[in-house]
């Protein structure tokens, strides 16, 4: 596929077989997200790869982190919320550093981290792959932060979902650009 192609053809896939994905394969795609631009070069992103029990494991965090949150929610939300991580059979979270050097802006990092994760979406949707990008609470959670390994003030960009997709995904198109864009000469 070319890129262009990819780019427009690319879309958020939620619905994934649970066949495993080879290590080259997702090898592949972390080494496209770290082709990501980072103007200072500082690498920013952080990448931890969730397969098998990895993901049960993140499953009971999430729910024990909402149990703990809302104490009177009911175990059938509870149980709905340890699933989500088996929606598909990897899941690739996306961290980000905090700057140590003062000229590093905070937001410069985060850029970055998220050019990488769409780097990897591209080439996930280039191999193949069903994949979408999910954040939500857990990705503001400090407990699941730490299951993670990273510390509470790292931001925690995204949980990016991915597998074989399941079925037939019908292309749906998005918006244009000159809705929010302005020309200025």
């Amino acid at each position: 596929m070319e890129l262009i192609d990819t780019i427009y053809q690319r879309q958020s896939i939620g619905k994934v077989k649970p066949d495993p994905i080879p290590r080259d394969i997702l090898e592949q795609l972390l080494s496209a997200a770290v082709q990501a631009p980072n103007p200072p070069r500082v690498r920013p992103w952080r990448f931890i790869v969730l397969s098998s029990a990895a993901r049960e494991r993140l499953g009971d965090v999430m729910a024990e982190s909402k149990r703990l949150s809302a104490p009177e929610t009911p175990g059938a939300v509870l149980d709905v919320e340890r699933s989500r991580p088996l929606r598909a059979p990897v899941i690739i979270a996306v961290g980000v550093d905090k700057p140590s050097d003062p000229k590093v802006l905070e937001v410069e990092n985060i850029c970055a981290a998220a050019a990488a994760a769409q780097n990897l979406l591209l080439a996930a949707a280039d191999l193949g792959l069903g994949a979408i990008w999910r954040t939500g609470p857990a990705a503001l959670d400090p407990r699941v932060k730490e299951f993670l390994g990273l510390s509470p003030d790292q931001h925690l960009i995204g949980l990016i979902y991915l597998g074989y997709p399941e079925g037939e995904h019908i292309h749906q198109e998005r918006p244009g650009f000159a809705d929010r864009t302005t020309w200025m000469e």
